[in-house]
């Protein structure tokens, strides 16, 4: 039988998602980051000003506005005048190369750029960027913005009331197993995101959450988002290293904070952080890839208490945290979140037993409405109003759900699947690893055989690649890597995760582990 989350109760007006700071306290601090703070009211009319100044340029409802722009105040101001005019946000990775730039202009049918300064050289550079019907709009900060408005000071005219169905948001896929797809959020579904979210998380007006991650892609955005619609304020790391967040915890003490599993690790292993730098935090996220057992310890050891682990994608965001008011469970995702169904299931599409693998399917009217001109991939993922997430979970009895692996990064040696995380969580035990990825190899005999690489922590011991196959194996058996390939530094992909395409093309070039 499928299974359910909290029934949602708080919806967010996509159309006016700072009503409720404005109303309660309009002076008070609604967004900052390193740089700059706005208030509710200077926030309000930022929003207001630049929705106008789109409009004057030319951009109407429905149009794509693309924007390759950093982490910042700046940045929530264009998505938020973006909502109020109607535009499909359209947010590409700030570390996308020209090729990249171009494939995502090129797919989403984009009808104008915003971008950085210092991006100039990769737009220059980009076939698709000179092409587009609206031209580029080059920004520095908010002052950039400021400068459109006094070209294009818009005019007063009323807002359009817009159907519920309306596209409003393009966000592109990690690419973890493919090209990145587009995916597509309505009014109603962005809606539903953020209000999901902001009951998930218990917040409370005039809290802070603090945006550790790029917010070019869901997570970070619709904290961001869902914070500001519950009234809470939002706090954003520029730029996603241990100093720029000690420096926000302490300045601004927010009560939420989200990282991803790497840049935690580095929080947690800086030595400039102290214990009262987190005392504010009552609650600190992390997901996007499994968090390591040993994660867990040094963060808890640092800290006193738990990393709540979440399990999201970009079609629907996040569909599982267990809420403050409940002990994260060590291990586990977490219950679904409000508003959500979810049905475990086999390969022949039958739900599988109690405390069994399968793969999780979901129904919430948070899910995003399709891939962008993509019929044929959203037929594939969407099917009768589930949404296959093409990941492994296991439900235990509390209504918790177990990560078991992405299905198309399953390895399978000698008929056994294996996840490539649990054998990274293993490796990461070990004192000198700094970071561990694992792929699987073609094998003729065994299927496939398991290859880990692996980053060296500086100032301790090089352990051999014998020596961590056998530390592997005492910790998970037969998953431990038959090849250990030591590197520098390893691939991120753009959301912080662990590169598995980079890894298997490296595989390919280097088909001898060195």
């Amino acid at each position: 039988m499928p299974f359910n989350g909290p029934a949602l109760t708080r919806p967010v007006p996509i159309d006016n998602p700072l009503a409720l700071g404005l109303a309660r306290a309009p002076q008070e601090p609604a967004l900052r980051d390193l740089r700059r703070s706005l208030s509710w009211a200077e926030l309000e009319r930022a929003t207001e000003q630049l929705a106008r100044a789109y409009r004057a340029l030319g951009l109407g409802p429905g149009d794509r506005l693309a924007s390759l722009v950093p982490n910042g105040v700046e940045l929530v101001v264009h998505y938020l005048a973006g909502l109020r005019s109607g535009l499909v946000l359209t947010p590409l990775n700030y570390r996308y190369v020209p090729a990249e730039i171009d494939h995502a202009l090129a797919v989403s049918g984009a009808a104008a750029l915003v971008f950085h300064r210092e991006r100039q050289a990769d737009v220059a550079a980009s076939t698709r960027a000179g092409e587009l019907p609206l031209g580029t709009i080059e920004i520095d900060d908010l002052r950039g913005f400021e400068a459109l408005l006094e070209r294009c000071p818009g005019s007063g005219a009323p807002w359009p009331v817009l159907p519920a169905a309306a596209p409003c948001v393009i966000y592109f896929t990690s690419g973890s197993t493919a090209r990145p797809k587009c995916v597509t959020h309505s009014r109603a579904s962005l809606g539903a995101l953020l209000a999901s979210l902001a009951q998930a998380l218990e917040l409370r007006p005039g809290e802070q959450v603090l945006a550790g991650c790029s917010l070019a892609h869901v997570a970070a955005s619709a904290l961001c988002l869902g914070a500001l619609g519950a009234g809470a304020g939002a706090v954003i790391a520029n730029t996603i290293d241990s100093p720029s967040v000690e420096t926000l915890l302490r300045r601004h003490r927010p009560e939420v904070m989200l990282m991803l599993p790497a840049p935690l690790f580095g929080l947690v292993r800086d030595g400039g952080l102290q214990r009262q730098d987190l005392a504010s935090v009552r609650l600190c996220i992390s997901g996007g890839d499994k968090v390591p057992h040993q994660l867990q310890q040094e963060f808890q050891a640092a800290t006193g208490f738990c990393i709540h682990e979440s399990y999201g994608l970009t079609e629907c965001a996040y569909a599982t945290l267990a809420p403050p008011s409940q002990a994260g469970r060590i291990g586990s995702v977490g219950p679904l979140s409000p508003g959500l169904s979810g049905s475990i299931r086999n390969p022949q599409g039958q739900e599988v037993e109690p405390g069994e693998a399968g793969r999780l399917w979901l129904r919430a009217p948070s899910v995003m409405t399709g891939y962008w001109a993509n019929p044929a991939a959203t037929a594939d993922t969407i099917q009768d109003g589930w949404l296959d997430s093409g990941d492994e979970m296991r439900l235990d009895g509390d209504g918790n759900l177990w990560f078991c692996g992405r299905r198309k990064q399953i390895i399978v040696h000698d008929g056994s699947n294996i996840c490539p995380q649990d054998v990274e969580e293993a490796l990461a035990e070990h004192p000198a690893v700094e970071l561990a990825g694992v792929i699987g190899l073609r094998d003729p005999v065994h299927g496939e055989n398991v290859r880990a690489y692996v980053a060296l922590r500086p100032g301790q011991p090089a352990p051999a690649a014998a020596e961590l196959i056998a530390f592997a194996r005492q910790r998970v058996g037969y998953k431990a890597p038959e090849e250990i390939c030591f590197l520098p530094a390893l691939p991120l992909n753009p959301v912080g995760k662990i590169d598995r395409i980079a890894l298997g093309q490296l595989a390919a070039a280097q088909p001898q582990a060195r």
